[in-house]
C-alpha cells in the first residue's frame, strides 16, 4: 500500500516512481526546453517569409493597378446602322380575306359550224397567235360543191350576156316599129330573170366558201391549247367543241365575297392580293351587283397585270370590313412581335434607341395601325430593330418611304 506522500509521474504510469531531485528529471526538462526553443525559432522564420511574400504581392498589385489606371480606355463600339421611318396618321380599315381564283379573260372551247372527219388538231401546250389554225376538217365534199356552184355562176352569166345583147338589138328595131312590143318586153324580162338567178347562185358560192372556211378552226385570240376535246380521225358534228384555248396573258381574279361587304367595294379600288407568302396590289375591274341567293355572296373581278400567275391559282383578296378611319400607323416592318407583346424601337434626338410597347391593330399590308405611347412624327426603326437594346447608339440610314408617302389619299382596305 503506497503512502499518500508519494507521487507518480502522470505520463509514465508503468515506470517506477522517482524522486523529484533525480538527475534524469533534469535531463528531461532540458530536452523539453530545447524543443520549445527550436519550434519557436522555426515559427519565427516561417512568419518572416510569409510577411515578406505578402509585402511583395501587395507591391506587385499596386504596380499593376497603376499600370491599368494609366492605360488608355478601350474604344467604344461603333453605332448600329438602322433604317427608320416616321409614324404618321393613315386611313386604314380592318380587312376580310375572301378566297378567289386566277382566271383568264379569254377562255374558249373552239368549235365549228361545219361537220366532217377531223384531219388535224393542235397538240396540248401549243401556243398560237390570233388567226393561227388550231384544227382542220376534211373538205373534199365542200370543194366539189363550191366548184359546181362556180360553174353555175359562169353559165348564168353567159346566158345573161346573150339576153342583154338580144335586148339591145330589139330596142333598135323597136325604134322603127319593126318588131312587136311584146318581143321587147320578153327580152327585158329574160335579162332580169337571169340577173336574179345569178345573184342566187353567187349566194350559194359564198355559202360553200363559208363552209370551206369552217373546216379550218382558227384561234380567235392568242393563247395556249390546254385541252384537245376531239382526236384526229373522229367525226365531229356541227357545233361540236374541238379544242380548249386559254389566253394566259390577260388575267384577272374572280372573287366571291359576303354580300355585307358589297357596299364597301368600288371599281378601281386598290385591294391587297395574297398568294402564299407573296402579297401585291390589284385594281377592282368590276363589281357584279347580283348576289347568289344560297351562299349570300357576290362576285367581283380584279385586273391582274404583269403578275406572272398561272390560271387556276388560289388567291385571297383583302376587302374592307367597314369604312376607313384615320389612325396612327407605322410600317409593318417596324413592329417587333414577341411572346409578351409587340413593340417598336423609337430613335430619340441623341440617336439612341428606346423601346415603346404598342398594340397592333388593322393592317393594309404596308402599314399597321398601332396604339401606345407613340405620336405622329416619331422615328421608328424599320430595319435592325431586333438587334437593338435600350439606350444603344445608332446611325440612321434613311428609309426610302415614310408612312406619309406610303399612305395615298385614297382609302386603304386594311
Amino acid at each position: 500500500m503506497q503512502s499518500r506522500s508519494e507521487k507518480t509521474v502522470p505520463f509514465a504510469p508503468r515506470h517506477r516512481r522517482v524522486n523529484s531531485d533525480h538527475p534524469a528529471r533534469e535531463s528531461v526538462r532540458a530536452s523539453i526546453r530545447e524543443a520549445v526553443l527550436s519550434s519557436s525559432k522555426h515559427q519565427h522564420e516561417r512568419n518572416g517569409r510569409f510577411f515578406r511574400l505578402s509585402a511583395a504581392g501587395a507591391f506587385l498589385l499596386t504596380i499593376c493597378s497603376a499600370a491599368i489606371a494609366q492605360a488608355p480606355a478601350a474604344p467604344a463600339p461603333p453605332p448600329t446602322v438602322v433604317q427608320v421611318a416616321q409614324a404618321d396618321v393613315a386611313r386604314i380599315a380592318p380587312r376580310h380575306w375572301a378566297p378567289g381564283s386566277v382566271v383568264s379573260r379569254d377562255d374558249a372551247k373552239l368549235a365549228t359550224s361545219a361537220a366532217g372527219r377531223l384531219e388535224n388538231v393542235a397538240e396540248v401546250g401549243t401556243r398560237v397567235k390570233a388567226g393561227d389554225p388550231v384544227a382542220k376538217l376534211e373538205d373534199e365534199a365542200i370543194l366539189l360543191r363550191l366548184e359546181d356552184t362556180r360553174a353555175e355562176v359562169a353559165r348564168i352569166k353567159a346566158q345573161r350576156e346573150l339576153a342583154e345583147r338580144q335586148q339591145a338589138r330589139l330596142e333598135k328595131l323597136a325604134t322603127t316599129n319593126s318588131i312587136a312590143a311584146n318581143q321587147l318586153d320578153e327580152a327585158r324580162g329574160q335579162v332580169v330573170q337571169l340577173s336574179a338567178q345569178l345573184r342566187q347562185v353567187e349566194v350559194r358560192v359564198r355559202s360553200a366558201q363559208h363552209d370551206l372556211d369552217q373546216t379550218e378552226v382558227r384561234a380567235p385570240f392568242p393563247g395556249v391549247v390546254s385541252e384537245r376535246l376531239a382526236q384526229r380521225g373522229e367525226y365531229v358534228a356541227t357545233g361540236a367543241a374541238i379544242a380548249h384555248l386559254v389566253d394566259t396573258t390577260h388575267l384577272e381574279a374572280r372573287v366571291q365575297a359576303p354580300l355585307a361587304l358589297a357596299s364597301l367595294v368600288k371599281p378601281d379600288m386598290k385591294l391587297s392580293v395574297r398568294m402564299g407568302e407573296r402579297e401585291f396590289k390589284a385594281s377592282v375591274r368590276a363589281v357584279v351587283p347580283v348576289g347568289e341567293e344560297r351562299s349570300r355572296q357576290f362576285e367581283l373581278r380584279l385586273a391582274l397585270i404583269d403578275t406572272q400567275l398561272m390560271v387556276g391559282s388560289a388567291i385571297e383578296v383583302a376587302l374592307p370590313e367597314r369604312e376607313v378611319a384615320e389612325t396612327l400607323a407605322v410600317p409593318r416592318d417596324a413592329l417587333v412581335v414577341r411572346g409578351e407583346g409587340s413593340y417598336v424601337m423609337r430613335i430619340k434626338a441623341d440617336n439612341t434607341a428606346e423601346r415603346v410597347d404598342v398594340k397592333a391593330g388593322a393592317s393594309d399590308g404596308e402599314l399597321t395601325a398601332v396604339t401606345g405611347a407613340l405620336t405622329a412624327g416619331d422615328k421608328v426603326v424599320v430595319r435592325g430593330a431586333e438587334r437593338l437594346t435600350v439606350g444603344q447608339k445608332v446611325r440612321i440610314e434613311e428609309h426610302d418611304a415614310a408612312v406619309a408617302a406610303a399612305s395615298p389619299p385614297a382609302a386603304r382596305a386594311g
